[in-house]
């Protein structure tokens, strides 16, 4: 089977409390079955499954490409106001190196 090119960079799974739905297993075989030779996990705000996701990954000879969404604060990460949007709650994805 060839290989992929197209990796996604921006997956969220299980451990995505409320905005993810697939579980590890499911998502290393969906990527090994469409050939891909990397797979990513950024999960919403947390690593919980970071340890999990590497193994699994590696163990299937895919390349485990390790992140999170990470919420950037308006003004303070003190500040949990819902209703001061002035200065944008934004999320940025980041991978690890």
């Amino acid at each position: 089977m060839s290989t992929s090119d197209f990796i996604h960079l921006h997956v969220h799974t299980e451990y995505s409390l409320l905005d993810g739905a697939i579980r590890l297993d499911d998502l290393i075989h969906k990527a090994e079955s469409y050939g891909m030779s990397a797979v990513t996990m950024t999960d919403h705000g947390t690593m919980f499954g970071a340890l999990s996701f590497y193994k699994k990954a590696s163990k299937a000879g895919l390349r485990p490409i390790i992140g999170c969404e990470v919420y950037v604060a308006p003004k303070s990460r003190f500040d949990k106001n819902p209703h001061d949007r002035s200065g944008g709650a934004y999320h940025l994805v980041l991978l690890a190196r």
